[in-house]
């Protein structure tokens, strides 16, 4: 929806989403993360090491 002012001009602006604040993930997230990360890590340093090792 959208309004004009006394010259002509739009006057449309995004509707503005309701704000809220993430919540602190729990325990058995944090060690989903932690599992998640040492596995991109095996997987970067493996990746690595093949790319090396063939050139």
């Amino acid at each position: 929806m959208y309004t004009t002012d006394n010259e002509g001009v739009l006057n449309n602006y995004a509707t503005e989403v309701p704000i809220y604040f993430a919540e602190y993930p729990t325990p058995e997230q944090q060690r989903n993360y932690a599992f998640q990360g040492a596995v991109a890590v095996l997987l970067v340093t493996f990746t690595l090491l093949t790319a090396f090792s063939v050139s």
